[in-house]
């Protein structure tokens, strides 16, 4: 069996998966993924329609005893972003759940449909460096670029995180995340897996599932900050719903930032702190608050074990302040890092400085090493009258003002400054919302003057993927 699931080897009947009435263990689990396996072990490569699903879960787990890389398809990919995928990644079957309907846009492949009831075994391919999954970026700087996943980052950062959780087998994980991507596949279903817990997916999210499946034995909750906000907005009136986040072990938030508000409402409820964790499709996990420490809201913790993480500056030389305000872009480098982009060697090579990858993402450092995030390079860096500012620590600014509901900050030309602040907020009451003056003193008042906003425009609501991340190249281009 595969070195990624030593659960598998010698398969017992603890239940290893639970979507809604599907519920298998690990020996019907390494049954059915074993017989898939069998199916697909000559193909280079197979795509898996990624529903919710035990089936999705199934899937994936047979390709990866197969040896045979997996690319999860984003069920609500368009068709031209479909097109480009199946084009770039030529998978020789689709993996599906049998009452699946798929777009026409797969017609031309050859249909395996997934079978929970099967019964097979298979044999596991050894080098660590093979190819595990290739999971496509969002394409917000052009097409989607498939990120070759190998075992042993996989492997790696699982066990990095491990180590910084205290995961164990016992734990009982909950989420309602997709699984089309790195989150909610490789850390929500993964990474149970190779610990030998149990994953229960709810499918789709509500307070009452995370609720449910707390009470009931869960001891883990990954989200992201959506999932989150409307827990910490539900948690007034639900006596049952704080009752069980006080009673998981572990609440972890990821994918985006969770507004420092939200963070101090879930922890005066629950005295449970969300633990808040950095990654990205090309690194897998690179740092995450240590859970039982002082609370954090606003960072994300140390680098994992095996990462090596560093700021650099503009011109290219490495910024050893750790005050807390020096902003430069976050490089790492660790057996987390993916192997390349498929079919793109001159993106490949343009995303590493020698053995570093630039993330993209700009941060600054703590005294203790911390690093609190403040936006991505391309979008979120702000200069402005001599100052580099990240947008990010002004939209949570923002958020800690009562008569904010969301916020997004960007930059535009300003003839005096370089580039003015522009905040997009959506109020809590949109027929009163709070003054332009009232919030740049707010912003001002939290961080520094030069950071306040020169111009607000107020939205209905902010645009989102399907993460919850903002995506501030489809804001309005005017106000």
């Amino acid at each position: 069996m595969s070195a990624l699931f030593p659960a598998l080897a010698d398969p017992s009947d603890r239940p290893a998966l639970r979507f809604g009435a599907d519920v298998l263990t690990y020996e019907e689990l390494a049954r059915a993924a074993g017989a898939l396996a069998g199916r697909i072990g000559a193909a280079r490569r197979v795509a898996v329609w990624a529903t919710p699903t035990a089936r999705t879960a199934v899937a994936v787990v047979g390709a990866l005893l197969a040896g045979v890389p997996a690319v999860p398809l984003n069920p609500r990919t368009g068709e031209r972003e479909l097109t480009h995928i199946l084009g770039d990644s030529a998978p020789d079957a689709v993996l599906a759940g049998p009452a699946d309907a798929l777009p026409a846009g797969l017609a031309g492949l050859p249909r395996i449909d997934v079978d929970l009831a099967a019964s097979g075994e298979a044999a596991a391919p050894v080098d660590p460096e093979s190819p595990a999954l290739i999971v496509y970026t969002s394409g917000t700087t052009g097409p989607p670029k498939g990120v070759l996943l190998s075992r042993r980052a996989v492997a790696a950062s699982l066990d990095a995180l491990a180590g910084a959780w205290s995961w164990t087998a016992d734990d009982v994980l909950v989420h309602a995340l997709p699984l089309f991507h790195v989150h909610g596949l490789v850390l929500g279903i993964l990474g149970p897996l190779r610990r030998g817990g149990e994953v229960r997916h709810l499918g789709s999210f509500s307070v009452d599932g995370v609720t449910e499946e707390l009470e009931n034995g869960g001891t883990m909750l990954f989200g992201v900050p959506t999932m989150y906000h409307r827990l910490a907005e539900a948690l007034d009136g639900d006596a049952r719903l704080g009752e069980a986040l006080a009673g998981a072990r572990l609440l972890v938030s990821g994918s985006a930032a969770l507004p420092v508000h939200d963070h101090e409402r879930i922890a005066a409820a629950t005295g449970r702190t969300v633990v808040e964790r950095y990654g990205m499709t090309e690194t897998l996990m690179n740092t995450s608050v240590l859970p039982g420490g002082d609370p954090r809201p606003g960072t994300v913790g140390p680098p994992l074990a095996g990462v090596d993480l560093r700021l650099v500056d503009e011109d290219g030389s490495v910024l050893e302040k750790l005050d807390g305000e020096t902003v430069g872009e976050v490089q790492v480098r660790g057996p987390n890092l993916f192997s390349g982009y498929l079919n793109r060697p001159e993106a490949t090579a343009a995303a590493f400085d020698g053995d570093w990858f630039r993330t993209g993402d700009m941060a600054v450092r703590e005294a203790d090493g911390a690093v609190r995030l403040v936006g991505r390079k391309a979008t979120d860096l702000i200069k402005s009258g001599g100052y580099k500012i990240g947008a990010g620590e002004i939209e949570n600014a923002l958020l800690d003002h009562p008569g904010v509901r969301e916020a997004a900050v960007t930059g535009e030309p300003d003839p005096d400054l370089g580039e003015r602040i522009v905040a997009w907020v959506v109020p809590q009451d949109g027929e009163k919302p709070p003054a332009e003056a009232d919030l740049a003193d707010h912003v001002a008042g939290l961080l520094a003057p030069h950071k306040r906003p020169r111009v607000v425009r107020y939205l209905d609501a902010l645009p989102r993927n399907d993460m919850g991340k903002v995506l501030k190249k489809a804001l309005p281009t005017a106000g």
